[in-house]
């Protein structure tokens, strides 16, 4: 099955490379040639399949080689095979007498993400989305500090702090707005050159906000941030945590598949301290959206009894089988789709060995840099140059774009004025790509 999965990959790739990463339209011109209007009466089944091929025409091509732009690309088709099946079976994730190959298949798939992470025990949850995880190690290590938050409210809480680096992903904030916590609430700590956490600088801040009548929370670090793909010293933070206290998260959405690698595993050295690490395999290990496990090391049910609204019509607790096999009521969700099937069967595929050779194979994943044009190269002195060099960016991705030739992120970070942000590591990827990638670049930048 691998070699035809390889053979198929090769194939496709060669059958990608004729399609571009996008075929651009202004919003207007696009509107009008999908004609979106929903109306009363139905259309032809000839009308629908064109329809369907125009939607497929213009969508970005994620799977493309050449698609560099986000956290995540390519396909694996045995996750794709998952996802369909899913699909087709059309199962909500709540109860054991609704989903009981899928309730099965998710403590075992979570079972064998944490044994990754270093826990012999635990417990964890399919979320949608990395952010949600983040929103539920906060939500968790809240009710753990202050349980009659659940009946009572925010309004008995002292304030609460959350200290997490100045590069981590935007959903701490989002989450502490959703929770009431407040974004004025959340301590940003210093980084080093590299993007990493300085674990002294978070223990003063700690201190500090202790000595103003502050509540710390948690500790939100981060393995493989969203620009530079820093990977937070997470042992001596969870010196500080302990310290302190504190409930030590781990935001892994981007960096968790490094822990299949015996080779870059030491990356998230100390993990196994944490009390709640988030994962997401649709990324690095090209799961398919959505695929984002939050994993915990509590054995008490925390999870269940954070959540739990005891919906008897749902949950009741004189069934005929084990009831701790409806896992919905852990979940802040009713709904729930099954997420867990495309990692599962691409992990019986390839085996724990086949994804460390598929996270082994980049020699850097996250790939910063500026393209300097010729009219600006030896001129780094000029007061404008920075100026200058802002620019570049942002109309090398909007030729790119519009020729559908790739698709790569540019941004800026602190003083540091636009630049690209190459992720690489779709496994369709080619030297041939790369080349042309640079010389694609170097094209489209000529002029500036």
């Amino acid at each position: 099955m691998v070699s035809h999965y390889s053979e198929f990959s090769a194939k496709l790739n060669v059958h990608v490379l004729f399609l571009q990463v996008c075929e651009w339209k202004e919003p207007e011109q696009l509107a009008l040639l999908l004609d979106l209007e929903l109306r009363a009466t139905g259309e032809s089944q000839h009308r629908l399949l064109q329809r369907v091929e125009d939607v497929a025409k213009y969508s970005i091509k994620t799977s493309h080689p050449r698609f560099f732009n986000q956290l995540f690309a390519g396909v694996d088709y045995h996750a794709l095979a998952g996802r369909f099946l899913t699909e087709a079976l059309n199962t909500n994730l709540y109860t054991y007498e609704v989903a009981p190959v899928f309730v099965l298949m998710e403590l075992e798939v979570l079972r064998g993400l944490r044994q990754l992470v270093g826990w012999t025990e635990g417990d964890g949850l399919f979320c949608p989305g990395g952010s949600i995880s983040n929103m539920y190690a906060m939500n968790l290590a809240r009710y753990q500090l202050f349980p009659e938050v659940k009946s009572q409210g925010l309004w008995g809480l002292p304030r609460l702090t959350i200290f997490t680096s100045i590069e981590s992903h935007y959903s701490v904030k989002k989450g502490a707005a959703f929770l009431g916590i407040g974004t004025d609430n959340i301590i940003l700590v210093k980084v080093d050159d590299g993007g990493r956490m300085i674990p002294e600088d978070l223990d003063e801040k700690i201190k500090l906000a202790k000595s103003q009548g502050a509540v710390p929370l948690l500790v939100s670090c981060t393995a493989g941030t969203t620009v530079q793909g820093a990977f937070d010293p997470l042992d001596h933070i969870a010196d500080v945590c302990e310290k302190h206290k504190l409930w030590m998260h781990v935001d892994a959405a981007w960096g968790g598949s490094v822990l299949f690698s015996k080779q870059h595993r030491h990356l998230m050295k100390g993990v196994e301290r944490a009390n709640s690490v988030a994962w997401n395999p649709h990324k690095m290990l090209t799961a398919g959206l959505q695929c984002s496990a939050l994993l915990l090391q509590d054995t008490t049910n925390l999870l269940k009894k954070c959540h739990s609204a005891n919906a008897t019509y749902l949950f009741q607790q004189d069934k005929f089988y084990d009831v701790n096999l409806d896992l919905g009521d852990k979940s802040i969700q009713c709904s729930r789709k099954v997420d867990c099937v495309k990692l599962w069967l691409m992990w019986k595929a390839v085996g724990s060995s086949g994804l460390a050779k598929r996270v082994d194979r980049p020699e850097f994943v996250n790939v910063c840099f500026w393209f300097i044009p010729p009219s600006i190269r030896g001129k780094e002195g000029n007061k404008d140059y920075q100026d200058r060099l802002a620019k570049v960016a942002p109309v090398i991705k909007e030729r790119m774009i519009k020729e559908g030739t790739m698709m790569v992120g540019y941004q800026p970070l602190g003083n540091k004025v636009n630049f690209f942000r190459m992720v690489v590591f779709s496994p369709l990827l080619s030297q041939k790509d790369m080349d042309f990638f640079l010389d694609e670049i170097e094209r489209l930048g000529k002029d500036l």
